[in-house]
């Protein structure tokens, strides 16, 4: 039974470039549990506070005696200005105005909690998924966890169990260089290197905006005929392409080929990142577009023929011992929030 009586329970947000998600959780024996949840439109608001204000007051007896709240972004000083949207989250004013004890992290760090405290029996939450063998390596729960997530940007987490509690330390590992592994991704990294030529990170193909960008290549390089229902996505405003990329991306053939590559470049763009972080304790991939296409990823199967086989031998053995993860849970980073106001 959760204790819901006020003061125990916890305000957590998760501010993305897209959506701003509130909760309020309740303490659960070692968890936690939801007790109500919301979601407002990033761009459409001009500060965390008025959303949290309009929040709390639909239930007024459900007051929170602390908060943890997670943004996209660097955290400095208790502030993450937001790397998609124009406004911070500035932790300080926040206690003050809400009277309430203010923890302020990464959103990475937030998912990377989350992961950590899983059940990976719980199929409704995680699904494992098989190496090219057919085998399911256990994770080292003494080991470092990995944690990459796609959504309107790319974020990297890590953490490591320690016995003092667990350990996460902040990343921007989204921002290392766009792999190329073909002709497809070499002609792929010169369309978004631009001219002068700036060589595109990571986030600039595997990430919603990505996604365009992806068939938008296709598109205009011949790889795939324009169509009328192509035609009508580029049309679109920016933000609006990734989610009609995504309704499409079972009957339009522009649509199918964009997602393939776009899970191909994040099957490698794991693989260089567990060479850095040696994620014994897991690989999880977590972020809206993983879930929403979790059939996907697992077919084929698409995204592990991918992480398997980079044709460089070592990395390639050592890549077959991480146990690989797909986070289905859709409150993972509201949930992960709870459990981060406890790390140091």
């Amino acid at each position: 039974m959760a204790d819901g009586m006020p003061g125990t329970l916890i305000l957590v947000a998760d501010v993305g470039g897209t959506n701003l998600n509130l909760a309020l959780l309740a303490p659960e024996g070692q968890g936690f549990q939801i007790l109500r949840k919301a979601r407002f439109r990033t761009q459409e608001e001009r500060s965390l506070l008025e959303p949290i204000q309009r929040f709390l007051a639909e239930e007024p007896t459900l007051r929170p005696g602390r908060a943890c709240l997670s943004g996209a972004g660097p955290v400095r000083d208790r502030r993450i200005q937001l790397t998609h949207a124009s406004w911070e989250i500035r932790g300080a004013e926040l206690e003050a105005a809400l009277g309430l004890p203010v923890k302020v992290v990464n959103d990475f760090t937030a998912l990377t909690a989350g992961a950590l405290h899983l059940d990976l029996a719980d199929s409704t939450r995680v699904a494992p998924l098989p190496h090219g063998d057919g085998a399911l390596p256990l994770p080292d729960p003494r080991g470092v966890a990995l944690v990459v997530g796609a959504g309107t940007g790319l974020g990297v987490g890590f953490g490591l169990p320690c016995p003092a509690g667990i350990q996460i330390l902040p990343s921007e590992g989204g921002h290392i260089g766009l792999p190329v592994f073909d002709e497809e991704t070499l002609a792929l990294w010169r369309h978004l290197a631009g001219n002068p030529p700036a060589a595109p990170d990571a986030e600039r193909a595997v990430s919603g905006p990505g996604l365009a960008r992806i068939l938008q290549f296709l598109l205009h390089t011949g790889r795939m005929p324009v169509t009328p229902r192509t035609e009508s996505i580029l049309a679109l405003p920016e933000p609006e392409r990734p989610a009609a990329i995504a309704a499409l991306a079972d009957a339009e053939p522009a649509c199918i080929r964009a997602l393939d590559l776009f899970i191909a470049l994040y099957a490698r763009i794991c693989a260089d990142l567990c060479a850095a972080f040696l994620p014994t304790g897991g690989l999880f991939l977590a972020g809206g577009i993983a879930a929403k296409h979790a059939a996907r990823f697992m077919e084929g199967p698409r995204f592990m023929a991918h992480f398997d086989h980079t044709h460089r031998p070592p990395l390639d053995r050592l890549l077959r011992t991480v146990p690989v993860f797909l986070v289905k849970d859709y409150d993972l980073s509201l949930i992960g929030a709870a459990h981060a106001w406890r790390l140091d």
